[in-house]
């Protein structure tokens, strides 16, 4: 594969530099919404993370002529229903803080005992090309809400996520970044979507 720009549509920080690491072997010149400030946010109508995921990617495929990979990402907890689900990021309102969102989330399950805290985060990401022709994949962790924020590193609900991996006993935030970026759901997603990235690029190079 020769070197080709590939968009990577979100200005989440966090997100930005957790692909960034995971796609380092890979001969792309990554650009985030960072690279395109004059472009507007479309609105995430979809019922389903594949279904928003694929709105952010067409839309900012289709803006800018690039490649582009998005995701959708969020908090699923059984005892909630599934809920936030693919309201995560806006679990406490639309300007909502991480810090927010997470404090809504123990407070609404403030007189839930531990063994009825399990929660996964489920990531989906979408590779859109301008052509229309996409892939996509889906990456899960399984874990249990704690009963306090606890860890510094991270975004979004990390600091209330306990691991399955330790024995819900550390959550995502107490976590070094390189661990993280193995066990993650966007680590998961991101692995399976490196698997299918060149034959998809092989096809959309033989249109």
């Amino acid at each position: 594969m020769s070197s080709k720009v590939l968009l990577i549509g979100t200005k989440n920080q966090g997100k930005i530099k957790e692909i960034k690491e995971a796609l380092k072997e890979l001969p792309f010149v990554i650009k985030s919404l960072k690279d395109f400030p004059y472009l507007p946010t479309p609105e995430e109508s979809g019922k389903t993370f594949l279904e928003n995921a694929l709105i952010k990617a067409k839309f900012y495929a289709e803006n800018t002529g690039l490649l582009t990979l998005a995701d959708d990402s969020g908090l699923e907890v059984y005892a909630l229903g599934g809920a936030p689900g693919i309201y995560s990021s806006r679990f406490a309102g639309p300007e909502a803080t991480d810090e927010e969102n997470y404090k809504k989330l123990l407070e609404l399950l403030k007189d839930t005992p531990p063994e009825k805290r399990k929660a996964r985060f489920v990531c989906v990401m979408v590779c859109y090309h301008p052509t229309g022709k996409y892939i996509y994949t889906e990456g899960v962790w399984e874990g249990r809400i704690a009963l306090e924020p606890k860890g510094s590193q991270g975004f979004g609900y990390d600091p209330v996520f306990l691991v399955e991996e330790f024995n819900y006993e550390k959550t995502v935030a107490e976590l070094p970044s390189e661990l993280k970026n193995q066990l993650s759901h966007r680590a998961k997603a991101l692995r399976s979507l490196k698997e299918k990235l060149p034959s998809f690029l092989a096809q959309i190079e033989a249109l």
